[in-house]
């Protein structure tokens, strides 16, 4: 056993406690024996609060967890858990009484209920672990306070008495300064995770009897540990290593071209080509001229990660934007989230990053179709009977798609072996709504023998990546005193569209004459005039341009070739 600076004990002694139920002793030999120690049984019972919290959505809420023992002595102790526990709560009086064992504490057999409070939530997880095992001891004596109340404890307890990390610890660090819990108790394996919020000072833990040590040397004033600290910049200005590079494409400059409007302002994009054009290989590399996370992102992304359990081992923050490529045989509820408790699904933690749909015909329909609303509203709503959660959805998309199911169609070098209307069902999977609301629709054809020999390929991402940051340098600046967080063109509504996308009368024109030629809705027009902002920004001009207008229009008329 270790006290507070860590250096083992090596002398025998013997520690007397008084405790508001009795007497105990705690007798240790030497470093590496755990305390024997037999707690006392009051003949009145009593009961012992400690706080805990339990994650909805990507949201905490506070968790009262209270003990009550009966103080008649029985044959085998009785845990009885209440306040609606999943079968991973419920588990956890095995786990709590093999852990309170193997740390050396000898409890009497008696009759415990452990209330989970409020009643009404549904409670899951093995995050209760930890103060239920603090609780029970305090109620038997084992802790010098009663109140606890200046901590927030979450941890999942391995037999031998170990903490273990959990999921979901950000929205609980939050939810502690919120309401102005100083200190939070939890697994060492997420201190890093829990750190990065300001206001709370955070105390990781290896053990139960860790816990107890931290707990009783608190009693007398100041607490004899200092907590864990990280610095949020130095995780946000991690050099960023990317193993694509642009450097390695050959040919492809107006896809090239496209992905770099797309980057700068956050556009959703689509790629038509046949097989081996190159059209996943340009998207695996979008992420390296993708604008680095601003911390706010960087916090929200965290997030969700850490609710889902998909946040790497002992990182503080998600410092690069994500990345995600699900497989289309994901189904509705992977994509969008879902369960009993909702989790998030693909296209939330694609928040501020990239979710990429390779094959995208070839996902059933009904999957794509709900990815409408999060397109439109950057959020999901999933309504279960017992509850109504929201999690955030602000993706890029970029999609990939043969021409037709042989994927020669309109290809030079191939003769393409399909119907007309094999071609119309297949291209028929991809709905008018959803294809609406895609800003860039490209096409990547299949690169020629001289380019693919030629010689290395004019510009790399970083070279990209240099007019993709001045252009968000300039979003920035102009959204900075905007209400809400708007960090990309893409982002932009109605009156921000009619405020900064002020177009000439040789533009009016243009627009006008493409809607009508071409059957564009509103909010293809809408879209269009984001894009055009966006080229003009990479430009570093204001004012928007025939040149811009027309470029922005020409991403608009590749789908009326395959869809009309």
């Amino acid at each position: 056993m270790n006290h507070a600076g860590g250096e083992p004990y090596c002398h025998s002694f013997t520690l007397h406690f008084v405790s508001p139920t009795g007497a105990g002793c705690l007798s240790i030999t030497d470093g590496r024996t755990p305390p024997s120690v037999t707690l006392p049984v009051q003949p009145s019972a009593m009961l012992f609060k400690a706080l805990s919290a339990a994650v909805y959505g990507i949201d905490a809420n506070l968790i009262d967890v209270e003990v009550d023992y009966s103080g008649v002595v029985m044959n085998e102790d009785h845990f009885h858990t209440v306040g609606l526990p999943d079968a991973a709560v419920r588990e956890s009086r095995d786990r709590v009484r093999a852990a309170i064992k193997n740390s050396g504490y000898t409890i009497p057999p008696t009759f415990v209920t452990i209330n989970l409070a409020p009643a009404d939530l549904k409670k899951e997880g093995s995050g209760f672990d930890l103060p239920i095992a603090v609780s029970i001891l305090g109620a038997y004596g084992a802790l010098h306070s009663n109140d606890l109340s200046r901590f927030l404890m979450v941890g999942e307890l391995g037999l031998d008495g170990s903490v273990r990390p959990i999921p979901g610890m950000l929205p609980v660090a939050i939810l502690a300064r919120e309401k102005g819990i100083a200190n939070l108790v939890l697994p060492a394996a997420n201190a890093a995770e829990a750190a990065v919020v300001e206001g709370v000072n955070v105390y990781p833990v290896s053990s139960l009897l860790d816990v107890l040590d931290l707990l009783n040397t608190s009693v007398v004033g100041q607490i004899q540990r200092e907590p864990y600290t990280v610095v949020t910049q130095e995780l946000l200005g991690k050099l960023e290593q990317f193993t694509f590079d642009f450097h390695d494409v050959r040919g492809q400059q107006t896809a090239k071209r496209a992905l770099e409007v797309a980057a700068a302002g956050s556009h959703n994009i689509l790629m038509i080509g046949p097989p081996g054009s190159g059209k996943t290989m340009l998207a695996k590399r979008l992420p390296s001229i993708l604008a680095p996370l601003t911390f706010e992102e960087a916090l929200e992304t965290t997030k969700i990660h850490s609710v889902a359990g998909v946040l790497e081992a002992g990182a503080g923050l998600v410092t690069q934007r994500p990345f995600r490529s699900p497989h289309h045989t994901i189904s509705d509820a992977g994509l969008i989230g879902g369960g009993i408790v909702p989790r998030p699904g693909e296209v939330s933690l694609a928040h501020n990053g990239l979710l990429f749909l390779d094959e995208l015909p070839e996902f059933p329909r009904n999957v794509l179709e709900v990815m409408r609303q999060p397109l439109e509203d950057h959020t999901v709503t999933i309504a279960r009977a017992s509850m109504t959660l929201s999690f955030p959805a602000r993706f890029m998309l970029a999609a990939a798609m043969n021409p037709c199911p042989c994927g020669y169609f309109n290809d030079k070098s191939r003769e393409c072996s399909c119907t007309l209307p094999m071609i119309q069902r297949y291209v028929a999977k991809i709905s008018g709504p959803l294809l609406d609301r895609i800003d860039i629709h490209i096409e990547v054809p299949a690169v020629q023998y001289k380019e693919l020999r030629g010689a290395a390929a004019a510009e790399g991402s970083a070279q990209i990546r240099a007019r993709v940051l001045a252009a968000r340098a300039r979003q920035r600046q102009r959204f900075s005193k905007a209400k809400e967080k708007i960090y990309a063109n893409a982002q932009m509504t109605t009156r921000q569209i009619r405020a900064y996308c002020e177009l000439s009368a040789d533009g009016e024109r243009l627009l006008e004459r493409a809607m009508q030629q071409q059957g564009l809705t509103a909010r293809a027009h809408d879209r269009i005039l984001k894009v055009a902002r966006t080229i003009a920004d990479l430009e570093g001009v204001e004012s928007l341009s025939v040149a811009h207008l027309a470029e922005a229009i020409q991403y608009r008329t590749l789908d009326r070739s395959y869809w009309s």
